[in-house]
């Protein structure tokens, strides 16, 4: 057992002292501390002097109720009625003492029409604005022409009444949806990352180790299956360590700007008011698809002769992954859809797609306690394979054969029994 804890400490250590995991520590607590402080960023950089536009009503009807439009919906533009011809307003755009011109004309029906003047017209917003603004006074107009009355038409363009309305007393509300699509979004793109990210580190870690014929010292000094249980494990600490830090740091820092944050986009993503039983979810579920794939990894990594080849060994849980993340996102629109109800327990995807099923409806206890038991199931068997594969793999060494190197390992494997 002391060269288990041996071998897991040296992993740990080793690993958490490289420059590649500190600066990605590093670069991402800095983007965790811009993510925070997002809103305070956006004002540093925003332009508060509104665009002037400058305003050529040639009808002589127009220029007054598209001031009142613009100003009742409260858009940060300010527009100004010029008083000389066409020419100099060009001039004075061209100056940049407007950010651009716009002539309004009636056309034959006596309906607005307008040009738009601008230095470059690839600053989309203040266009459209303009535009929807004329919109509005066309429609006006011509009901006007039409004799509709306006009340009518306000009845008219007025929403539809729809309420969404959940028999079940246990389905969740739109509003407790909403909130947690945002959580779940967040967690699966962390179970996503950190899966791909630490699965390839441990492929990596033991096909380096074979090129530079340390495993054979290993292995003499330790079982095979020790220094892969102890490796896992060594990563896994490694991981939680990284993860825990950046929800620690991110943590402090929303609490820090809760004041600021209401309304924003922390609100939107419902980090607010959900339920604590989430978030003890994504752990679990978080670990036991870590231990899934990396058992997976650490075997496949056993069979790798270079690291050069750990790439292409790794793809095949790089597939699995994305599979169960893709599924997982579509699933956020349709939770409880035959798909997402099937895959939750299939062990390779349940850890994103079960997680979302638990924070999107409510699951009942049994189907989680049977989707957890399967995975758990699966990670045990996947372990005693892989403890073959791995006792004989990583005494593999010459030209690599790929997958037919499978056969070989668990052969060598009993070889050493």
């Amino acid at each position: 057992m002391s060269k288990f804890w041996v071998i897991l400490t040296h992993t740990y250590m080793s690993r958490l002292k490289t420059k590649s995991f500190i600066i990605s520590t590093i670069i991402t607590l800095l983007f965790i501390l811009g993510l925070a402080n997002i809103q305070s960023i956006m004002e540093f950089f925003s332009d508060e002097s509104a665009d002037k536009i400058a305003v050529i009503d040639e009808s002589e009807l127009l220029w007054e109720p598209l001031m009142m439009n613009a100003e009742a919906v409260g858009e940060d533009l300010q527009l100004i009625e010029f008083t000389g011809d066409e020419e100099s307003g060009k001039a004075a755009v061209e100056k940049e003492d407007y950010k651009a011109l716009v002539v309004l004309t009636l056309n034959d029906n006596q309906l607005p029409e307008a040009t738009y003047y601008a230095n470059n017209i690839s600053d989309m917003g203040n266009q459209m604005f303009i535009e929807q603004q004329l919109q509005q006074l066309k429609v006006a107009m011509a009901t006007q022409q039409s004799g509709i009355d306006q009340e009518t038409l306000a009845d008219i363009n007025e929403p539809v009444v729809f309420q969404t309305i959940a028999l079940d007393e246990t389905a969740k509300s739109m509003e407790e949806l909403n909130e947690a699509r945002g959580i779940v979004y967040v967690m699966l793109f962390v179970l996503y990352f950190t899966v791909m990210a630490y699965g390839q580190m441990i492929m990596t870690d033991v096909a380096n180790e074979k090129s530079s014929r340390v495993m054979e010292i290993l292995v003499s000094s330790a079982p095979a299956v020790t220094h892969m249980f102890a490796k896992i494990l060594g990563i896994a600490l490694l991981g939680l360590t990284q993860v825990g830090t950046f929800i620690l740091v991110g943590y402090l820092l929303i609490s820090s700007k809760q004041g600021e944050l209401v309304g924003g986009i922390f609100e939107y993503l419902g980090f607010q008011d959900i339920s604590p039983s989430v978030y003890i979810y994504a752990i679990v579920f978080f670990l036991l698809g870590y231990l899934l794939y990396a058992t997976l990894a650490a075997m496949l990594g056993s069979l790798v002769r270079r690291v050069e080849d750990a790439g292409q060994m790794m793809m095949p849980l790089i597939f699995l992954v994305m599979i169960a993340f893709f599924i997982a996102m579509y699933g956020l629109n349709v939770p409880d859809s035959t798909l997402i109800n099937v895959t939750s327990y299939i062990p390779f995807f349940s850890p994103m797609i079960m997680f979302m099923r638990v924070g999107m409806l409510d699951v009942p206890a049994w189907e989680i306690v049977l989707s957890i038991g399967i995975l758990v199931a699966t990670i045990i068997l996947i372990a005693v394979i892989g403890a073959r594969v791995y006792k004989g793999g990583v005494l593999m060494y010459g030209r690599s054969s790929s997958w037919k190197d499978f056969k070989r390992a668990m052969t060598l494997s009993k070889k050493e029994s």
